[in-house]
């Protein structure tokens, strides 16, 4: 059974962590905006399964609902913001030469977690 992390923001669950990459579902509650933040080491994949929210990268505002997906580079300054009242649900893909945790550098967060 996969353990399922909590965060102030909602929840995450790993469903693959291999050598080559890392797959993570993410629930993002109803008001829920993971921090403003960067990764030095990997890039990630976003689909979303569903809900509807805000995506935030490099400055760019992108509008996301399900089905649609998104792609954050490697050094690019990103978050995600739920904009509904229902849960944002999407599945990350990461990529790179590290794909730990520790690798996220933060610049904003509402929850006080810089």
């Amino acid at each position: 059974m996969r353990k399922v992390t909590k965060c102030p923001w909602g929840n995450f669950e790993v469903l693959l962590d291999a050598p080559d990459c890392k797959v993570k579902r993410i629930v993002v509650e109803s008001g829920g905006c993971l921090s403003l933040q960067l990764h030095h080491l990997r890039c990630e994949h976003w689909f979303v399964v569903s809900g509807e929210g805000l995506a935030i990268v490099d400055g760019k505002k992108i509008s996301i609902c399900a089905g649609s997906s998104i792609d954050i580079p490697k050094k690019s300054k990103h978050r995600v913001q739920n904009s509904s009242d229902k849960d944002l649900i999407f599945i990350e893909v990461q990529t790179g030469e590290y794909c730990g945790d520790d690798d996220i550098e933060r610049f904003e967060d509402k929850y006080g977690r810089i």
